[in-house]
């Protein structure tokens, strides 16, 4: 993204005179969504100007989003939107095994018809979503239908503030690699088992579902 993409980013999805966390939200935002490309600069003079606050909020939105994993910082080139390597994308995966199998395992045995119901409307949207560009946030709402019903919270935010850091650039990455139809497979599979209350054999299914996307970005790194 150019420079002055940047800045109209930053004018366009932000408020004047904001607090550090607000700046920091506006920021994130702008990344995971793909706003702001891997890559691109964050210089603390042109945001407080774009954002119409000083340095200090800004200096402390970045910081917070650095231990985020989000920005990267170096005495050469300052700030900077993370670039999400096939490495970290694997350590993410292994997270997502690690909190959402749990996650799962203690939502089925509370999910009522309500929460299967919705779980199935985003699979029926995303059976018909022809543009690749789409799948990954269908993926996503599915899976959180599915994870709700373990009313933990603070797991439930642990698998956010993982699915934060993937941003724009590593969701579209795994989506092209995963595909659709093997996943779509495997998400109706998985919807019936948690139907029918079959907790474990779930928790396996969803693990595999995992563990063949990183196999599948494995073997892209290999072609390359």
């Amino acid at each position: 993204m150019s420079r002055a993409s940047v800045l109209e980013t930053a004018r366009d999805t932000a408020p004047s005179g904001l607090a550090a966390e607000t700046l920091a939200e506006a920021l994130r935002r702008d990344i995971v969504e793909g706003r702001l490309a891997p890559g691109a600069p964050l210089r603390q003079e042109e945001l407080a100007l774009r954002f119409g606050t000083s340095r200090i909020p800004v200096r402390e939105a970045l910081r917070a989003l650095q231990a985020e994993g989000l920005i990267n910082y170096s005495p050469n080139r300052g700030a900077t939107v993370t670039i999400v390597s096939d490495a970290e994308i694997q350590e993410m995966l292994e997270v997502r095994i690690a909190l959402e199998c749990h996650a799962l395992r203690l939502a089925v045995p509370n999910a009522a018809d309500a929460d299967i119901a919705a779980a199935r409307a985003i699979l029926a949207e995303y059976d018909t979503a022809p543009d690749p560009a789409k799948w990954s946030a269908m993926n996503w709402a599915f899976h959180w239908a599915l994870y709700l019903p373990c009313e933990c919270r603070r797991l439930l935010d642990a698998i956010e503030r993982n699915f934060k850091h993937f941003n724009a650039a590593a969701r579209r990455k795994i989506s092209t690699v995963a595909g659709k139809e093997r996943p779509q497979r495997e998400h109706h599979r998985l919807l019936d088992l948690v139907q029918k209350g079959r907790t474990e054999e779930a928790v396996a299914l969803l693990t595999e579902h995992i563990r063949d996307t990183q196999r599948s970005i494995r073997a892209v790194a290999r072609g390359r």
